[in-house]
Order: structure tokens, then C-alpha cells, then sequence
């Protein structure tokens, strides 16, 4: 029989579907204006998107699964594993997705005469593809056995197959702490972080460069293009900023874990650092509505078109002309 929530997992339970109710419609909402406004249709927009995606599925998959991960329902070993594997791969999706916007916005400042024909949507769909294929084999490496399986049998000293290996689901029961540090964060989150931070810096600093130039009063268009870049890099830069603040103090926790198997970590730090990764898909949408204008004038239209009970045939006229600019 299931044990009764207590108070404290309720509350956990009801700050998590807040999350998920913000989370959802807002990444929703990204798709959604990218795919009705063309001017939201270049290859970085396509890898928002994609970053999206992963939070739409962390919204409607993951923080579920975490609530049953909370409760600690009584399951097969592989069972959990599948349960504990989806955060891992989102995860991933959602690094390797700021890694290919930030290279996005090296190529735009480095070879703008260049980019269009270098960047093709054919190309930046095989990103993509390639990010998630990458995403799926890193967050699935535990149900190809790099799991606490043996571990766990060797502890309570059980003979019986994996078929009958019932346990009480927890997320670090069946996850490798060596696994999450030396495999998860040491390689595929800690280096694409500084890679990106790198990028960030050479983007600015050749954006500013050109900004310095002395022009001519014929030459606008080139600072009127780098100004623009300036504003999307700070704005993505954001993005990666709140991604990294949200991630790293759960990563910091499971090598504190692993490399200090005597140091007790207090729960509440442990509840704090999963509300900041899984509260971290909620953010992107509220920063493209603040802080990018294409987007937000494309909110503006699905709002007023779709939602409002008047539509305003001048209203979204309007705010199409203003999409192109």
C-alpha cells in the first residue's frame, strides 16, 4: 500500500505543478509565434525552439515523473531507471541547444556577408537532429549499465534476477553518483557551459569592435546590423546565465555526494537546487517577452488574434509591419 503524503510533500507537490502550469503554456507559446511569424523563422529561432521543446517536455513529463520519484512508489529496478532518465536527456537537449545558439550568434558576427549561405535551414535542422540523437545517448547511458544495479545487490545481498528486483524508487537509488559527476557534469554539462561562456565574450568583443569603428554617415547599415546582434547575444547570454545559475547548484550537491559520502547535505538544499532546474523552463519565455521585441510583438499578436473577443484586422496588420523591422 502507498504511504500518505505528509505536509511537506504536498507543499513540494504544489510548488512543482506550479511550475509545470507556467512552464508549459509558456514554452508553448515560443512555438507557437515561431511558427506563425516569419520573421521568427532564422536558424537561431529554430534552436529556440528546440530548447523549447525540452522545456515543454519538463513541464508535461519530467516534473511528473519527479512527483512519483518523490513519493517513492515501490518498483521494478529498470522501472525507476526509465522514471529517473527523461531529466537526463532534457537536460542535455537543452545545453546542446544554447551551444548551437551560441555558435548561431558567433557565425552572424564573424561572417555576416557569409552566414546565410554557410547557416541553411537544411543544415541547422541536421543540428538539431544531431543535438537530440547526442541527448538521447547521454541520458540513456544509465539504462545501458552504468546504473546502481549491482551495487544494490551486492549491498542487501540478493541472488534474484532483475525481474524481481522490487525497490523503493529514488532518483540517487538507481542513478550513479560517478556516473552524474565524472560522465554528466565533468563532460557533457561543465565544458559546454565555459565553450559557451568563450563564445558569449569573442561575440561581444567583435560586435564592439564594429561598433567602434569610425563609419561614414552613408554607413548605418552595418552599425544598425551589429546593434541589433548586440541586443539578441545579451538577451540569449541571459539565457545561458539563468540556465547555468539554475543547473550548477544541483551538480554542485552530487559532488559534494560523491566526494564527501560523510557530509550531510541539508534536504531543503537538495529541494531548492530541483526547483531551480525544473523552475528554469519557466524562465525562457519571460525573458524573450522582455527582452527580444520580435518575440514580444509576436505574443502580443497571438494574444489580441486568438484570445482577446475582438479581432482587430488593423491591430495584427499592424503588427506584422512591425515584425519585419
Amino acid at each position: 500500500m502507498a504511504h500518505p503524503i505528509s505536509a511537506f510533500q504536498a507543499a513540494y507537490i504544489s510548488i512543482e505543478v506550479l511550475i509545470a502550469l507556467v512552464s508549459v503554456p509558456g514554452n508553448i507559446l515560443v512555438i507557437w509565434a515561431v511558427k506563425m511569424n516569419q520573421a521568427l523563422r532564422d536558424a537561431t529561432f529554430c534552436f529556440i525552439v528546440s530548447l523549447a521543446v525540452a522545456d515543454v517536455a519538463v513541464g508535461a513529463l519530467v516534473i511528473p515523473l519527479a512527483i512519483i520519484i518523490n513519493i517513492g512508489p515501490q518498483t521494478e529496478f529498470y522501472t525507476c531507471l526509465m522514471v529517473a532518465c527523461p531529466v537526463l536527456i532534457l537536460t542535455e537537449s537543452s545545453i546542446l541547444a544554447l551551444l548551437a545558439i551560441a555558435v548561431d550568434r558567433y557565425l552572424r558576427v564573424k561572417i555576416p556577408v557569409r552566414y546565410k549561405s554557410v547557416v541553411t535551414p537544411r543544415r541547422a535542422a541536421v543540428a538539431i537532429t544531431c543535438c537530440w540523437i547526442v541527448s538521447f545517448l547521454v541520458g540513456l547511458t544509465p539504462m545501458f549499465g552504468w546504473n546502481n544495479l549491482n551495487k544494490m545487490q551486492r549491498t542487501q545481498e540478493l541472488n534474484s534476477s532483475h525481474t524481481e528486483f522490487v525497490i523503493t524508487c529514488q532518483f540517487e537509488t538507481v542513478i550513479s553518483m560517478e556516473y552524474m559527476v565524472y560522465f554528466n557534469f565533468f563532460v557533457w554539462v561543465l565544458p559546454p557551459l565555459l565553450l559557451m561562456l568563450l563564445i558569449y565574450l569573442e561575440v561581444f568583443n567583435l560586435i564592439r569592435k564594429q561598433l567602434n569603428k569610425k563609419v561614414s554617415s552613408s554607413s548605418n547599415d552595418p552599425q544598425k546590423y551589429y546593434g541589433k546582434e548586440l541586443k539578441i547575444a545579451k538577451s540569449l547570454a541571459l539565457v545561458l546565465f539563468l540556465f547555468a545559475l539554475s543547473w550548477l547548484p544541483l551538480h554542485v550537491l552530487n559532488c559534494i555526494t560523491l566526494f564527501c559520502p560523510s557530509c550531510q547535505t541539508p534536504h531543503i538544499l537538495t529541494y531548492i537546487a530541483i526547483f531551480l532546474t525544473h523552475g528554469n523552463s519557466a524562465m525562457n519565455p519571460i525573458v524573450y517577452a522582455f527582452r527580444i521585441k520580435k518575440f514580444r510583438t509576436a505574443f502580443l499578436q497571438i494574444w489580441n488574434q486568438y484570445f482577446c473577443c475582438k479581432t482587430n484586422k488593423n491591430t495584427t496588420s499592424t503588427t506584422t509591419a512591425e515584425t519585419g523591422n
